[in-house]
């Protein structure tokens, strides 16, 4: 019995508690070891340049400096983190540019009707910084987080409504957020060398105008339990803020984060590994590790972004490596499920799922040229479990 299995039965046999398999990838039993993904081999490259399964198809829906089909505005720079946002007719793609203010820096949507066509796209965010990954939230906002080390969350209103700063969560190097909406916090990563591990506890549910930050505190090893304590001061001056808690866990290079069913998984580049969170124990511990992979060689390196589907299914995109996206089931199970080639100076950003969960969104940031203005982003469609 995997240990998945046996929390179910735990907790059935001690409440009576019944609950859907997918609601316990709480339980994976990390770390993740390489074996055939649940889509089979990838073929060839497509038109695209993208390897897929089969019965997978791959679509260029906007490039960096081009006028997206359909519409006149041109797409921005450098497209990094991204959500899909549903908006009562279809939905919404967000993403952000990661380039300078003077360069265009901020963040752009996409507008989908129900068929999947582009209906629209216009900037949501401008004048801002770096604007590397971010998150979503429950009240269907997007926030995007500033990666300079006096970066800020900015929540921007992809249906409809002026961006408003919340320097109540920090400033620091920020780069992805995921809410809670059972504890009613947001969790923030940090990238930098010894960055720390957030949560911002809003006054208010639903206003981020004001809260308190708080950063994980805990031992040096990759597993165990952990305690939040308050950031004194949040604004980060003259003190970073990952300096000012004794005792706070440090991360090597916080990139991407995803809340599901009271677990939080986060990422960390500098040393390629999935971290995973269990909110209802209060306990940490590796999803996954490139050092720790068998049989074979690792094959996600350069991890950076993530999200999840309803199956329990985490997808880890790349910032470099073979330029993939893996798969990490819920037994812990992990492989490549895309590829894509001729764009080895680049990353795999913002991947993004609909609420159909049958559509995948993301962005190569540099293209095939290497340079900003090379982004591409590409909508995959298919049978997702």
């Amino acid at each position: 019995m995997d240990r998945r299995t046996l929390l179910r039965a735990t907790v059935a046999g001690a409440g009576g508690l019944a609950l859907p398999f997918t609601a316990w990838p709480a339980a994976y039993a990390a770390p993740a070891q390489n074996a055939t993904g649940p889509y089979g081999a990838l073929r060839a490259a497509d038109a695209n340049g993208i390897q897929l399964p089969a019965g997978f198809t791959s679509q260029v829906v906007a490039r960096s400096r081009q006028t997206v089909p359909g519409t006149s505005y041109v797409w921005h720079d450098a497209p990094d983190g991204g959500a899909v946002i549903p908006n009562g007719t279809g939905w919404v793609y967000v993403s952000n540019s990661e380039v300078s203010s003077s360069a265009g820096g901020g963040a752009s949507r996409l507008v989908f009707n129900a068929s999947g066509q582009v209906t629209g796209a216009s900037r949501i965010l401008s004048g801002t910084n770096q604007n590397c990954a971010g998150g979503k939230t429950p009240w269907n906002t997007w926030l995007s987080c500033e990666e300079t080390s006096t970066g800020r969350v900015w929540e921007t209103y992809p249906l409809g409504g002026s961006a408003v700063v919340r320097p109540a969560m920090g400033r620091f190097k920020h780069e992805a957020a995921a809410a809670d909406p059972v504890r009613q916090v947001i969790y923030l990563t940090e990238d930098e060398t010894n960055g720390k591990f957030y949560r911002f506890i809003p006054a208010t549910w639903g206003n981020l105008s004001a809260g308190t930050l708080q950063v994980m505190r805990a031992g040096s090893a990759t597993s165990g339990s952990f305690t939040w304590a308050d950031v004194p001061d949040p604004d980060g001056s003259p003190t970073a803020t990952r300096n000012q808690v004794s005792g706070a866990k440090s991360f090597n290079g916080g990139e991407g984060c995803h809340y599901a069913d009271n677990t939080v998984w986060f990422t960390t580049k500098g040393d390629n590994r999935v971290w995973q969170v269990n909110l209802a124990t209060s306990t940490y511990e590796l999803a996954y590790d490139d050092n720790l992979v068998s049989p074979g060689t690792a094959p996600l390196t350069g991890v950076d972004n993530v999200t999840g589907t309803a199956s329990g299914d985490l997808y880890v995109a790349e910032d470099g490596g073979s330029m993939d996206i893996c798969l990490i089931t819920p037994d812990d199970k992990i492989s490549v499920f895309l590829r894509v080639t001729g764009q080895g100076s680049s990353e795999i950003t913002g991947p993004a799922f609909t609420p159909a969960g049958n559509r995948l969104y993301f962005s190569s940031q540099r293209g095939t040229s290497g340079a900003s203005s090379g982004g591409i982003t590409y909508c995959v469609t298919g049978p997702f479990r």
